[in-house]
């Protein structure tokens, strides 16, 4: 049956000029380009270059009518879950597992950037990975993790909790993509944080200068929206610090937010950066509500987006929670007929299970997926041949 296939296949590719086939492939999902590799050398050549893969995640994009994956990663696996597929997730062999065999709890950042994911340790090698292709590249130490290793426990001391990696893309390049992962920590100076970025052109990492003019917030992850990624800052007022990831410049987004201004000293994991539908959000707890704002750059104000009754959650989901929900994303699916989207998301302190919130009959449905144990920390992507 395979051989029949691969045939048929080898036909096409002698029957038409090569342009037009790659025209079709750009149309086929990647799971099927991984095995169509090993028809012809030229088809591998093909999807292999980097050209070819824009293309084909450009169109899948653009044609739509898909949900993303979820990645899980935990102390103890990798995992992914197909959305709508069935209630269990997927193992993802590890494939640096051997270079690295210890059993390492590895943070995610949150966000993907086409099709890959960054897995983070503050003590240990990161890893730029795609859980579709299982292609991955490891990323060195920088300074951070380097002065965290030399003072052991002291580190946490004057700041406890840990700085969270963030990982975007500059989307100004008019070549090749540029993606950048990016370490911003308060440093020795007042009012003052040290910018690391990853470039992937040299394999090392260089600090930014000038260096951001606000401490931030070590709980709450970084966010990528267009071409920027996004910090809460820790001082007086909470604001929301953004980081241009072409110029490399620093600026706030808005200083009018609805959230209160003092919300990290009332409760650090009370609010929670996302991107839903490629726009900066804000999750915030507030009893009896769950609200989550939408920033509008164009008018440069936050719109109330969703707002989810707490009480009805806690006879769902068992017990109170004590962390704002994170958003995770807004689904297409089957539900096109539907004015409103779906909102996929999750406990970041329970981390069980996912939920969906339907905004049309303001409810929570039934869990979409609910593990033995944590599902770690997650972050969703579409599948793609990307990598660096």
């Amino acid at each position: 049956m395979m051989m029949g296939k691969k045939r048929r296949l080898m036909m096409m590719e002698e029957a038409l000029p090569h342009d037009v086939v790659e025209l079709i492939l750009e149309r086929l999902p990647v799971r099927s380009l991984l095995r169509f590799k090993a028809v012809s050398k030229q088809w591998k050549s093909t999807m292999e270059s980097r050209n070819f893969q824009e293309r084909q995640l450009k169109h899948h994009q653009q044609s739509g009518g898909r949900d993303p994956d979820v990645f899980m990663s935990s102390a103890s696996t990798q995992r992914t879950y197909v959305m709508g597929s069935s209630s269990s997730s997927v193992k993802i062999p590890n494939p640096w597992g051997k270079e690295n065999p210890t059993t390492t709890g590895y943070f995610v950042s949150g966000n993907s950037c086409d099709g890959l994911v960054c897995l983070y340790h503050p003590l240990e090698s990161g890893y730029v990975f795609n859980p579709t292709t299982r292609w991955y590249r490891p990323l060195p130490l920088c300074q951070l993790q380097q002065l965290m290793i030399s003072q052991g426990e002291s580190s946490y001391e004057n700041e406890p909790g840990i700085f969270k990696l963030g990982f975007g893309k500059d989307t100004c390049t008019t070549t090749t993509t540029t993606y950048k992962p990016v370490w911003l920590y308060n440093s020795g100076l007042d009012n003052a944080a040290t910018c690391e970025v990853f470039d992937f052109s040299t394999n090392a990492w260089r600090y930014v200068t000038p260096s951001a003019p606000y401490r931030v917030a070590r709980v709450a992850d970084p966010v990528f929206v267009h071409g920027s990624l996004h910090w809460f800052t820790d001082c007086k007022e909470t604001k929301v610090l953004s980081f241009d990831l072409h110029t490399e410049a620093f600026q706030v987004v808005s200083s009018k937010a609805p959230f209160p201004a003092n919300s990290y000293d009332e409760n650090p994991y009370s609010i929670v950066l996302c991107n839903l539908d490629n726009r900066l959000c804000v999750s915030h707890m507030k009893g009896p509500d769950q609200v989550i704002w939408s920033f509008n750059s164009g008018n440069k104000t936050w719109e109330k987006l969703f707002s989810i009754d707490l009480d009805l959650n806690f006879v769902l989901y068992g017990s109170p929670t004590v962390s704002a929900f994170r958003p995770l994303v807004l689904l297409d699916g089957k539900k096109k007929k539907k004015k409103k989207k779906d909102l996929l998301f999750y406990d970041i302190m329970k981390t069980e299970c996912l939920l969906i919130y339907d905004p049309e009959t303001d409810r929570l449905g039934d869990f979409t997926f609910t593990a033995d144990k944590s599902m770690g920390f997650l972050v969703c992507y579409f599948q793609s041949l990307i990598s660096i």
